[in-house]
């Protein structure tokens, strides 16, 4: 079936309307027709091929809430209607030791949303910058937020489970005192949900003029990190602290900042190596500098339930669909508060 989308056709055009065509849902597919797509930071990197691999037409989007209006015959757990969400995983090998514990975003042989190679014309995947989306039903999440909460919601399929999923290993709760690094579009959910958990969060920025901003959020306690007497203030007295900056960094000014036995896990991808750390810096109280990506599908569904019950959606800026150049524009500027979504419904305007 075709349908309309947005998208490139290589790194040096904007992205501009095309026709696409989705597959006729198998037995175990769920297709749905997509109400809003969230804008991620990595769709611009690949888009551009600042990531290496992009393959085109690229149509980019990972963050894609809508509704179902059919399946395959063997599909059980969802109905014409349902409120359903599609995050960054679309396949997986299904038996290895990853897919097997619900951790498919390690499964070597994932595929991805977009970008990823598939049987389905055009030879690699096409993502939610589009009407429509088929996904075997394994990949598909339920959403329990209201109807006028929904475009809020996409964001969570990407930055919400890459926030959430580190709080939840790390065992973020009552009793602990969490740093956020960066109030941007990871930064605003990391507080958001480290708030919800019960710890004590400590949000980090560079712009004085965001404190504000971080507090409104769920900061208990906002640190400009260039303030040297802030930081020191809070010298090895923190549990946790996610860090969600992608520019490069130095690590050491928060390393620093953990009590003994402390873990910094990054969650944003620069281009270029941070600065740091530091060795002794990590031996001295035997701390611990981590990564994560995502999460598998179990616990993105997992963060979704936890999210409806505690009213949580990102804070975003909707779009039409003829926007998402400037919108692109404005991303490398800075100026979003926190993510852009789109109205797929301008698709066919």
């Amino acid at each position: 079936m075709n349908i309309k989308a947005i998208g490139a056709f290589s790194p040096t055009q904007p992205l501009e309307a095309m026709d696409i065509s989705r597959r006729e849902p198998g037995p175990h597919d769920v297709q749905i027709e997509i109400a809003y797509c969230g804008v991620c930071h990595s769709d611009i990197h690949q888009v551009r091929a600042q990531w290496a691999g992009t393959l085109y037409p690229c149509v980019p989007g990972h963050e894609i809430v809508g509704r179902v209006v059919a399946m395959g015959n063997h599909v059980k757990q969802y109905a014409t209607g349902d409120l359903v969400g599609v995050g960054c995983i679309v396949d997986s090998c299904k038996h290895c030791a990853d897919c097997d514990e619900g951790l498919e975003n390690y499964c070597d042989d994932m595929t991805g949303t977009y970008n990823f190679p598939t049987p389905d014309a055009p030879g690699h995947t096409l993502g939610g910058y589009s009407q429509q989306i088929v996904v075997h039903e394994r990949y598909v999440l339920r959403i329990s937020h209201p109807q006028e909460q929904l475009a809020g919601v996409a964001p969570l399929l990407c930055a919400g489970i890459t926030t959430y999923s580190p709080l939840r290993h790390w065992q973020v709760g009552p009793g602990k005192k969490v740093g956020v690094v960066g109030i941007g579009g990871l930064g605003h959910m990391g507080i958001k949900l480290a708030h919800a958990m019960g710890a004590q969060v400590v949000a980090f920025t560079t712009s004085e003029t965001k404190r504000d901003a971080a507090r409104l959020l769920g900061a208990d306690e906002v640190v400009v990190s260039r303030h040297a007497d802030e930081m020191a203030a809070h010298s090895k007295s923190f549990d946790f602290i996610l860090n969600t900056v992608a520019a490069p960094h130095n690590l050491d000014a928060f390393m620093s900042l953990l009590k003994r036995d402390g873990t910094m896990t990054l969650v944003g991808a620069p281009a270029t190596p941070h600065d740091g750390p530091e060795v002794f810096n990590l031996i001295m109280k035997r701390r611990s500098l981590a990564g994560s990506m995502i999460g598998g599908i179990p616990q993105t569904q997992e963060m979704l339930d936890f999210c409806a019950a505690h009213g949580i959606v990102a804070d975003i800026e909707l779009i039409r669909a003829d926007q998402i150049n400037e919108a692109y524009e404005r991303m490398l500027r800075g100026d979003v508060h926190y993510r852009f979504v789109i109205d797929n419904a301008t698709l066919s305007a």
